[in-house]
């Protein structure tokens, strides 16, 4: 059984990270888990929000356990990995649905990357920031260098991967990199992803694709899944659908 749980409350889901005794390290079976339940949660219309979590205080997620990547031959550590990972984590970033991660403890290396694959984040008063992969002879895989740069400072992020240093939850949040800092992040995580249920599901979810162009993140898919969107409501969609079937030339209406 996996170490990371989907828990569907009502329209709030909840990823879960519950390997504590390993601070929460990710291992090939919690990313196998963490691709499924996103694929599960992009087809279930009944959930509005989703927030991420981890099991203890001291973590929440230490990156990815070494020992299940430290033996790996060069090749298949960047393209499986690395690539197939990332890969993953751009599936929760991609997620129509609003994400809120609730870092409760430390997050480090691939957990600072998956902290970041959310769309906002609350902070544990006690936790610290962390890009250490320099110190075991690699760097981040993650987008540790490419999405995380959207979101802080280059400056910030070059302190982290080049001199080793942590960002405190008060830095953070100067920085804009959390929303806000809380003694439980869980709770009020929750309490943030609730205040979807105000809004347009349909709307919240056009509104991050729009943002997400933006910025670049996964732009090119997303300006075509726009404009298909447009197309798919008009007459000539349908039109033109109907003159196929029928065997005859479309007559498009033009609207």
């Amino acid at each position: 059984m996996s170490a990371l749980h989907l828990i569907i409350d009502g329209a709030i889901a909840e990823i879960r990270l519950d390997n504590p005794s390993k601070l929460n390290a990710l291992t090939p079976d919690m990313l196998a888990a963490l691709e499924s339940h996103c694929a599960e949660l992009e087809r279930n219309s009944a959930v509005r929000a989703v927030i991420l979590t981890a099991e203890g205080e001291r973590a929440f997620c230490a990156g990815a356990d070494i020992n299940a990547w430290s033996g790996l031959p060069p090749a298949e550590f960047a393209r499986h990995w690395v690539r197939d990972s990332h890969r993953i984590f751009d599936r929760l970033a991609r997620l129509s649905k609003p994400t809120v991660a609730a870092i409760s403890g430390h997050a480090f290396g691939g957990g600072l990357e998956l902290a970041s694959a959310c769309d906002i984040r609350v902070m544990a008063p006690g936790a610290t920031l962390s890009l250490p992969e320099a110190s075991v002879g690699i760097v981040p895989g993650w987008s540790g260098t490419q999405r995380l740069a959207r979101l802080l400072p280059e400056p910030g992020i070059k302190e982290m991967i080049l001199f080793a240093r942590r960002v405190s939850a008060d830095r953070a949040l100067a920085l804009g990199y959390v929303a806000e800092i809380a003694d439980d992040p869980r709770h009020v995580a929750r309490t943030i992803a609730e205040k979807t249920l105000q809004t347009s599901p349909r709307a919240a979810e056009v509104a991050k694709y729009m943002i997400h162009a933006g910025s670049g993140e996964d732009s090119a898919a997303l300006i075509e899944a726009l404009g298909s969107g447009m197309i798919a409501a008009s007459a000539d969609k349908a039109e033109g659908v109907e003159a196929f079937r029928a065997k005859r030339k479309p007559e498009f209406p033009g609207t």
